[in-house]
């Protein structure tokens, strides 16, 4: 049998063909991380406005992974919701957890959170005050009368150690389930849009963000106590239909906001009124 020159086409095709092989088999060709095995599209509802800022970083993050993002915007908080149950759209991001119940709640809608991305913490604010430990017994505090908001300010005050609520009051505490109040705080119950336009009125208001910025308050330096991001049900979250949990593009999804560079705009859009919740 005549062997082959080493210098013979069979001879240097077979080692190519072996080379390529073991290269391959060494970086795996270079498959992406994220278990994506080619550039996936999803659209992913959110709000108009400063959130498209927003999401245009997330997007180039996201591409580092083979994952393209188009945002569809809405206007009508009721949307995002129902579009993502028709499957118009694969995620939103726009809500907390007490608004999806709610919506479960009336729609039935099989959805659930996929990552958290920001808060916009609800703050105390006052004029007459520096502190919430220098409110004097019958101080006269104001919090917001609608349901949620009502909880969430009673939580914020109950967090400072100011008053306490019963066990079980939940988000939609009211100031009946106020079991202890040791500085016999007034709570004074008024619309949102009033309460931080009250402020000179008041010892101390419970304040959301817009409505603070409506009334001339300072969400940064004018508050003197806001709530924590820690176990806050009002964290917002990346929302996913529920049959879609196991799906190989929401990791990378939820990573594509979670990190410095979309923390960074954050920051830089809502200019401290907004806060990462991861």
């Amino acid at each position: 049998m005549t062997l082959s020159s080493p210098k013979s086409p069979s001879r240097r095709a077979g080692l190519k063909a072996l080379l390529f092989s073991a290269i391959a088999l060494s970086v795996g060709f270079a498959a992406p991380t994220s278990g994506l095995a080619q550039e996936q599209t999803i659209k992913v509802g959110i709000m108009g406005g400063q959130d498209e800022d927003i999401w245009k970083v997330v997007a180039e993050q996201a591409a580092k992974s083979g994952l393209k993002i188009e945002t569809v915007t809405f206007a009508d908080y009721t949307q995002p919701n129902e579009a993502l149950e028709r499957k118009e759209i694969d995620a939103n991001a726009f809500q907390h957890k007490p608004y999806l119940d709610a919506q479960i709640e009336q729609h039935q809608y099989k959805i659930e959170p996929a990552g958290y991305t920001a808060v916009f913490p609800i703050g105390v604010y006052s004029r007459k005050v520096k502190s919430l430990s220098e409110l004097k017994d019958g101080a006269a505090v104001g919090v917001p009368n609608d349901p949620s908001n009502e909880g969430r300010a009673l939580r914020v005050l109950e967090s400072q150690g100011l008053i306490k609520l019963k066990d079980g009051a939940g988000i939609l505490a009211t100031p009946i389930d106020i079991v202890e109040n040791p500085k016999n705080l007034e709570i004074k119950e008024l619309d949102a849009g009033v309460v931080g336009r009250s402020i000179d009125d008041l010892d101390a208001a419970v304040v959301n963000n817009d409505w603070a910025l409506k009334a001339g308050l300072d969400p940064v330096k004018d508050v003197i106590a806001r709530e924590s991001k820690d176990n806050n049900p009002y964290n917002n979250f990346i929302a996913i239909r529920t049959e879609d949990k196991d799906a190989p593009w929401v990791k990378p999804l939820v990573a594509a906001f979670q990190n410095d560079a979309v923390k960074q705009k954050l920051l830089e859009v809502y200019k401290g009124t907004a806060l990462p919740a991861w």
